[in-house]
């Protein structure tokens, strides 16, 4: 069996393995041309020879491989990709979209294919009403000359001056790079656009103190229209920095708010007070009330208890004159005896009245002797 490692009779030519030898032999080749026209020159002291005829044909195919190992070298070298991992690759096969291609190393058709990188995971924002300077812990931001972007008319013809943020990703790249020529853009257009008609549609008061809602409405709607649009991102935050009227009205709006906390703050304590005194007041009414139809029953049922006494006492009076008569008498005696201090009795024989002495009265009671 032949040996596989033996080298054939007329010699193993070298292949070059990597671009880096390719270049390197191509180099050399070139140099070789021109090192072969530099030596055909007659040496001095050596009589002039007849030049050779040029091979027109020779001279231009050796242009060719040059142009020709040129155009292999870039292919090489432009078909290999790095895709970081916060990135995706977008195969183009022909200018038309073919492929999506995640992170890694990533290989593609030399002068057929062309990749293009998208950071999806990027955070991009845009600014409305002001420009970062400074960016870091300590931002250094700048309002001048961006009154334009910044100032709205609300529902109830005030003027707002708002200053946000809309910060957004890639989520489709395919949509972001073909769908819409210019999202950023589109970004910027439909925020402003959005915001002020809402802004339009609330009133001063309103939007001054629900900023979390005003900021979920924008972020919803924004959203809505770019997802029509296909452009292919996803809002993330939509931030309110600040909202004030603008500078020139600042104290008239201060003085303005100040009265309107000072009339809620008078209303409150009026209604603090009714609170208060018409509750108070209504239950003395239906106190009143119904102790007046308490006493109007209690009468009432006194005078139909006399009246029905005095006829039940009528009967028997009728049935029986002397003793019903002596009966009220000794019971008209019982009720008002105990009551009298002074009693005389007269006597038809006596002709002067004769005193009841007493005797159970206190001054005739002699206290227990002390001990």
């Amino acid at each position: 069996m032949p040996n596989q490692n033996q080298e054939p009779p007329w010699g193993r030519r070298k292949k070059p393995q990597t671009p880096e030898e390719l270049v390197a032999q191509i180099i050399q080749k070139i140099q070789d041309l021109f090192s072969e026209k530099k030596s055909n020159k007659p040496e001095s002291g050596q009589e002039e020879q007849p030049p050779k005829p040029v091979n027109p044909l020779g001279t231009i195919g050796k242009i060719l491989a040059i142009l020709l190992a040129g155009i292999i070298i870039q292919g090489v070298y432009t078909s290999v990709y790095k895709i970081n991992p916060n990135e995706v690759g977008v195969v183009l096969q022909f200018g038309k979209y073919n492929r999506t291609v995640g992170s890694g190393l990533r290989f593609t058709i030399p002068y057929v294919e062309h990749l293009i990188k998208v950071p999806v995971q990027n955070i991009q924002k845009e600014e409305f009403g002001f420009r970062s300077r400074v960016p870091g812990q300590v931002s250094t931001f700048d309002r001048s000359g961006f009154e334009k972007e910044s100032l709205m008319l609300t529902a109830d013809k005030n003027v707002l001056n708002v200053a946000w943020i809309v910060q957004y990703r890639i989520k489709d790249p395919r949509n972001y790079l073909f769908k819409v020529k210019n999202v950023k853009q589109a970004v910027r257009d439909i925020s402003e656009s959005v915001t002020r008609r809402v802004v339009g549609n609330m009133d001063f008061d309103y939007v001054l103190s629900n900023r979390d809602l005003f900021a979920a409405k924008v972020k919803h709607e924004i959203q809505a229209q770019l997802d029509n649009l296909q452009a292919g991102v996803m809002i993330g935050t939509v931030q309110f920095q600040d909202i004030n009227p603008p500078d020139p009205v600042k104290p008239a709006f201060n003085e303005v708010n100040e009265a309107d906390q000072d009339m809620k703050r008078l209303v409150n304590e009026a209604e603090e007070t009714y609170n208060k005194e018409i509750p108070k007041a209504s239950g003395d009414g239906k106190k009143i009330i119904e102790e007046a139809r308490g006493y109007a029953i209690s009468r009432t049922n006194i005078a139909k208890g006399e009246a029905q006494r005095f006829i039940d006492i009528l009967k028997e009076y009728k049935l029986a004159p002397v003793v019903t008569r002596k009966r009220m008498y000794l019971e008209t005696m019982q009720s008002i005896l105990p009551s009298v201090k002074s009693i005389y009795v007269l006597d038809k024989n006596q002709r002067t009245p004769l005193p009841l002495l007493n005797l159970s009265e206190s001054k005739f009671i002699t206290p227990p002797a002390k001990k």
